[in-house]
């Protein structure tokens, strides 16, 4: 999880707005968000992992232990009940919705080399994917 820590940078970023449109997500809200440049921040201080995502429209924080369940909004506004793992050196979260009719959603965070790190989330249950590389 080390590798993980720092800040990042995404530079590249496929399949990102049908993503947003299978997730249900606005017209104007999926254009922003597709335009921004986000930073993502991983930090970890007495066992709590911290994942920061800033762009010029809004900053998520997500704070967390690792394994433990705990409830959140998503960036769509979904309701989940999340949790994340660490599995073969990636970041899993595994976002699952409280409302019926709503998207499930598993993500993966994987270094592919010491400053870069891919980001790839799937909506449960579909061969919908989008993959985001991020540079430190």
């Amino acid at each position: 999880m080390e590798a993980f820590k720092g800040k990042f940078q995404r530079n590249k970023c496929e399949n990102f707005e049908e993503f947003l449109k299978a997730l249900d997500v606005g017209m104007l809200f999926r254009k922003a968000i597709t335009i921004s440049s986000p930073v993502m921040e991983i930090s970890e201080s007495g066992g709590v992992w911290c994942l920061k995502t800033s762009t010029t429209m809004k900053t998520m924080e997500l704070k967390f232990k690792l394994g433990e369940k705990f409830d959140e909004t998503t960036v769509d506004g979904r309701e989940t009940s999340t949790v994340v793992t660490v599995d073969n050196g990636k970041i899993v979260t595994v976002q699952t919705a409280k409302k019926a009719g709503q998207k499930s959603t598993t993500s993966i965070r994987e270094m592919t080399g010491p400053d870069t790190m891919v980001f790839t989330i799937t909506i449960d249950g579909t061969d919908i994917s989008t993959t985001q590389t991020f540079k430190r």
